[in-house]
């Protein structure tokens, strides 16, 4: 049994929590939201982004060109670049943060380096080349996985990552999969009967 000398009453217990409250409210706590030499979050109630971009005019034209490889236009929906992608690369690589950063070296680098190899192939830069010649390139990269395509081959990876996670995060890139989610719902059906039995639970 709790002696009643060491009880607190709901008064003193409501005491104590204003007063906590109280000291909290007048505490400088700036500095806790924000890691040493990057700032704070970004405001997620405002559409602008706080950081500079980083990429460049041709930088984004071969995001462009490279993310219609990877996600083109066919029957299941538009193409990267015209759910706001190569936006969303940009924007993800100018981050000031440490994972962010890491992807922005690998991008660009991977970036100028395709262009790179365009040039010395086609005479002309990876955004100019038809589709044909670009998917040659990047044939390459995915079927030669010795020292000499291997950083290549990390720059595809990580950049067909970023471009396929900022698609099929999109209202687009939802209907492409069939995914119905966040979609109110008069009534909810439950799982279809196949899906029941399999479970063993029909």
């Amino acid at each position: 049994m709790i002696s009643t000398a060491h009880s607190l009453s709901r008064r003193d217990a409501l005491k104590r929590v204003i007063g906590v409250s109280l000291a909290l409210s007048a505490l400088d706590l700036s500095s806790f939201g924000a890691v040493q030499g990057i700032g704070t979050d970004p405001n997620l109630h405002k559409k602008e982004i706080p950081w500079p971009r980083v990429l460049t005019a041709e930088e984004k034209r071969i995001v462009t060109a490279l993310g219609d490889l990877i996600v083109p236009a066919d029957e299941f929906g538009p193409a990267a670049s015209a759910v706001g992608v190569p936006d969303f690369i940009d924007e993800w690589v100018s981050a000031p943060y440490e994972q962010q950063q890491k992807d922005g070296k690998v991008i660009r680098a991977g970036l100028s380096w395709i262009d790179d190899e365009a040039k010395k192939r086609f005479k002309k830069g990876f955004a100019d080349c038809t589709p044909a010649d670009q998917t040659s390139i990047l044939d390459d990269i995915v079927k030669d996985k010795t020292d000499a395509h291997k950083k290549a081959f990390d720059f595809f990876k990580n950049f067909r990552d970023k471009v396929t996670g900022g698609y099929y995060s999109t209202p687009e890139g939802w209907k492409a999969i069939g995914y119905v989610g966040n979609t109110p719902m008069v009534e909810f059906p439950g799982p279809p009967p196949e899906v029941l039995k399999h479970l063993g639970l029909a």
